[in-house]
């Protein structure tokens, strides 16, 4: 069977058939515009609480303003407005196509899932600058907002599952099981281990049905997957229709990619305690994460190397096409990142990374390098076809973005693999009377400058955001930006 039989098209579009579809694409055009008004945001954010590390005066004495209350405002704005407002569009978007049906529930139920979605995110952002949380490790937002964000996201599986239901292509095609993992689960994920008890109706206060070691597992068993299924299977439903899309090209091996998505999925649910080394978790269940954490390795490489593949025969495209290069870019730093992963988990390499930078360092090579990347590719992918635009308004401005965020990228992961290491280091040295050799003050001042370093970092990477911000706002507009003809020979004729 071939990929032509299998998806319609060699490239991964819809099948010909003479047939027109009305998608529903209104409501995509908002969530694609929310994704970079909220990416703009919560990188902003993360560049203050980045100078506030280096200069805490920079905190102001200021309750709202504390990098304690902005971090979760980051990490939330960028994981799930972000990031979740780009998976809502690119997956709502790619599973109209390869079913080739308009959406289930039409423009009413999609419009609840994105002002819905909108109205958990302030709510939750308000929440943390409140001190209003449920105080554990991801700081989430109390009970009023996860009930909210709970049936939010049922409706987001109705929408997406029902179409995949009703669909008039035989075969589902393979992002659209990833994003399909991707929903199912962390419904399952959000609502385990947001399993708790509100005092009053009307209050803010809860709390949990899993305290002690057990809600450390089970904190764990939901912050690895949600890496895992939000922020990987997600992001590999876009790498696998948006890379085939932009670089013309079918996927490198279908079977593959069949074997990597239940690989996936088995492995990656059981290695959340790896986060849990040298605790008063069971040393059997500590040993199990990071079994099944080295495992993981092997399917998110067979992964990687399908995505890369996929560009055999059409290489010289990276020259021209900047939108292929940061799709391309992405899936190296998931290589890199799921290499790390599990080296990090082994109980003798995280005895010296464990509460460093490193894993720091770690967590942005995945997010800026894997998650970013791929979603800056499938905005500038989506935002001219939303649009209905024949190309981006400059392809010139979409390269300046791309490698000005690179070196926003590392500058930030290096800092902080080279400040993670020192200060394990640092942390384990004895003198020859058996005493420590630093005190933690020394390794914070030994730092500084890897801070300063880290916060440069996300400052280019947030110019390069606001270079696309304003490239896909003069797209939308419909203006066209005179160029040199070689800058066209990718992307513009790719957007057609």
């Amino acid at each position: 069977m071939t990929i032509a039989t299998l998806h319609g098209s060699a490239v991964g579009g819809q099948r010909t058939t003479g047939e027109a579809v009305k998608y529903n694409e209104a409501v995509l055009r908002l969530f694609a515009a929310a994704a970079m008004i909220w990416g703009i945001v919560g990188m902003l954010v993360g560049v203050v609480i980045a100078l506030q590390l280096a200069f805490p005066q920079l905190n102001f004495g200021i309750e709202y303003i504390q990098f304690g209350r902005l971090r979760p405002v980051h990490t939330s704005a960028v994981i799930f407005a972000f990031g979740g407002n780009v998976l809502m569009a690119s997956s709502l978007y790619c599973v109209q196509r390869t079913s080739r049906v308009a959406l289930f529930g039409g423009d009413a139920l999609a419009k609840f899932i994105f002002y819905g979605y909108q109205l958990f995110i302030v709510v939750a952002a308000l929440g943390y600058v409140l001190g209003i949380t449920q105080g554990k490790e991801y700081a989430e937002p109390e009970w009023y907002a996860d009930y909210l964000l709970t049936v939010v996201w049922v409706a987001y599986a109705v929408a997406f599952i029902g179409t995949v239901a009703i669909r008039k292509e035989p075969h589902i095609y393979v992002a659209n099981w990833f994003f399909m993992a991707f929903i199912v689960t962390i419904a399952m994920l959000h609502i385990v281990n947001n399993l708790d008890v509100p005092v009053s109706f009307f209050g803010t206060k809860s709390y949990p049905v899993f305290p002690g070691v057990q809600g450390a597992m089970v904190q764990w068993w939901y912050g690895h997957n949600a890496v895992g299924f939000f922020l990987t299977a997600g992001f590999l439903g876009i790498m696998y229709y948006f890379v085939p899309k932009q670089a013309q090209r079918p996927i490198y091996s279908y079977r593959l990619s069949i074997v990597h998505f239940w690989a996936l999925i088995f492995l990656y649910i059981w290695a959340g305690p790896h986060h849990l080394h040298y605790t008063a978790l069971p040393d059997w269940a500590q040993t199990l994460g990071m079994t099944f954490s080295v495992m993981l390795w092997m399917p998110s490489w067979g992964g990687m190397i399908n995505g890369i593949m996929t560009l055999s025969g059409a290489w010289d495209k990276l020259r021209t096409d900047p939108v292929l290069r940061f799709l391309v870019s992405s899936i190296a730093f998931y290589g890199m990142s799921t290499f790390e992963g599990p080296m990090m988990s082994i109980k003798p390499v995280n005895a010296l990374s464990h509460y460093t930078d490193w894993t720091i360092g770690h967590v942005h090579s995945g997010a800026l390098g894997w998650v970013a990347e791929v979603s800056f590719g499938a905005l500038y992918f989506l935002v001219p076809k939303l649009w209905n635009r024949n190309r981006l308004y400059s392809i010139r401005l979409v390269s300046y973005h791309f490698w000005i965020a690179t070196l926003g990228i590392v500058l930030y992961i290096t800092s902080m693999w080279v400040s993670g290491i020192m200060q394990g280091l640092m942390w384990r040295a004895y003198d020859n009377l058996g005493f420590l050799q630093y005190s933690f003050v020394e390794t914070v001042v030994a730092m500084h400058p890897f801070y300063v370093i880290r916060a440069l970092g996300g400052a280019l990477f947030l110019v390069g955001a606001l270079v696309m911000g304003y490239n896909l706002y003069r797209t939308a507009r419909g203006d066209l930006r005179e160029e040199q003809p070689y800058t066209l020979g990718g992307s513009a004729q790719a957007a057609r």
